[in-house]
């Protein structure tokens, strides 16, 4: 215990241990969806063969365990990683175009794209060592800054209450709770939209309530595994409703599950499986082009989870900056690496960190504890799929709503900080990106500073990243 207390400095952090293991399992829990959906993303949900889905698979809970033991052991801080989501979508997109532009197999196309992460995790990694992407992080605006943890609130909110829920109409759209729940008049309005899911959408969207408010109570109770027990009640009333008013066992896919990992298929498709000849035929305007563009949508979506994180559990300072940030931006670069020598996309700081810092993680001991859950999922990941989307949501609308009370440090009088954090609280949740909410709040503030006559007050590095953006949306997009 001792030696925990001495790497983790859990008592400085005023924390326990048993609190730092419980926020590291709830965070788990709201982001172990990733661990199927990467390798089903970036595999067209195994249309490529089975052995690439393993692949991705291993490299999805691999990488994301070495980014964590550097965000552990070197940042000392609660935040997790996996491969972003955005990013992995961004990935598939491009393996697909290569198959277009070179006419190589979606598997070569796959193993040239992988030689863009590695060079993207090469170059953070070098630009973290310098303090180069510590420094991007201080020209950032104070208002901007306080602007993006409620921005990150709202967009938990729109992934709580919108297609988490996990329910898919019969022509395949994506079911929205405000939209087909509360937008339905009548059970028979529902049944014609929803057809055989309806019973399914209402036990999703009851349980989802039941498990925020049993989240809500034991919080105002003082019980600091609140969120952890009201995503377990909220699974034991689904499971329970599942078995009773679909008729359906919820624990049919253990049945029959293989629990050996396959590395024997990441060896053949993925683990160091690097085409650069592939890489080669891009185009050397393509591939740098390609590089940019993840490295911006990468460091300013994991800029933003830090600092709005951060926020909300007071680890900044007054001026709010986050002490160790040099070292908690290595550990993405690192996962990043990680994640391309074993075959997945960008590793990034998952939003989802905000449930395990509201559960009371202040230390790396969080991150560890996360991050040796995601590697027995090797072993294990049958069992992690049976957690409910319906769960999940609960912690996530829960943990949002807790993130947007911090308005109340924005100065609405100041409206160089009002229309920054105005405009982040409608583009994160509508893109479904923070690095996006972020630049477009940074070049709004640039553009109010220069025509009123206010330009020496930005800063010259907040002129080139807003120059960076631009450049973004209007060429790269």
């Amino acid at each position: 215990m001792e030696q925990i207390e001495k790497i983790f400095k859990i008592r400085e952090n005023h924390t326990t241990v048993k609190t730092e293991i419980i926020a590291g399992l709830t965070t788990f829990m709201t982001m172990a969806y990733i661990i199927a959906l990467n390798p089903n993303l970036l595999t067209g949900f195994g249309a490529e063969g089975q052995n690439l889905w393993n692949g991705v698979f291993l490299a999805t809970c691999i990488a994301s365990f070495i980014g964590m033991m550097v965000m552990a052991f070197v940042a000392n801080k609660p935040f997790a990683m996996a491969p972003g989501m955005g990013l992995n979508s961004f990935f598939a997109v491009v393996v697909a175009n290569i198959v277009g532009l070179t006419g190589m197999s979606y598997l070569e196309s796959f193993q040239s794209a992988l030689c863009i992460i590695l060079l993207e995790g090469i170059i953070f990694i070098i630009l973290s060592v310098l303090n180069i992407r510590d420094k991007i992080v201080n020209a950032i605006p104070l208002g901007v800054r306080l602007g993006i943890s409620p921005a990150i609130g709202l967009m938990l909110l729109n992934i709580g209450v919108g297609s988490n829920a996990g329910i898919y109409s019969e022509n395949g759209g994506p079911f929205f709770v405000m939209r087909d729940f509360f937008g339905a008049l009548t059970p028979s309005v529902a049944q014609d939209a929803m057809g055989s899911g309806y019973t399914q959408m209402v036990l999703t969207v009851v349980t989802m309530f039941i498990g925020l408010f049993v989240i809500i109570v034991l919080a105002q109770k003082g019980v600091k595994a609140a969120v952890i027990l009201g995503m377990l009640a909220a699974s034991i009333i689904y499971w329970a409703g599942e078995a009773i008013f679909l008729g359906t066992n919820p624990f049919a896919s253990l049945e029959g599950a293989s629990f050996v990992p396959p590395f024997a298929d990441m060896a053949e498709t993925t683990l160091f499986h690097f085409d650069f000849a592939g890489f080669v035929k891009i185009g050397w305007f393509t591939a740098i082009t390609l590089i940019i563009t993840f490295c911006i949508i990468d460091m300013f979506d994991t800029i933003g989870t830090l600092v709005g994180t951060a926020s909300r559990a007071g680890m900044v300072d007054k001026d709010g900056n986050m002490p160790q940030m040099k070292e908690a931006l290595l550990a993405d670069a690192v996962g990043t690496v990680a994640g391309a020598i074993t075959g997945t996309s960008t590793v990034t700081t998952f939003v989802e960190s905000a449930s395990g810092v509201e559960a009371g993680g202040r230390t790396g001991l969080t991150a560890f504890t996360t991050g040796i859950l995601f590697l027995a999922c090797m072993f294990i990941a049958p069992i992690a799929a049976i957690i409910p989307a319906a769960a999940t949501s609960s912690a996530l609308i829960y943990v949002g709503i807790l993130m947007i009370s911090g308005l109340s440090k924005v100065d609405f009088t100041d409206i160089y900080q009002t229309v920054p954090a105005a405009i982040m609280l409608i583009s994160m949740p509508i893109s479904g990106s923070i690095g996006h909410g972020i630049g477009l709040a940074l070049i709004s503030y640039t553009v109010m500073k220069v025509f009123t006559g206010k330009a020496k007050d930005v800063s010259v590095l907040t002129y080139i990243i807003s120059a960076i953006f631009l450049l973004k949306f209007f060429l790269v997009v």
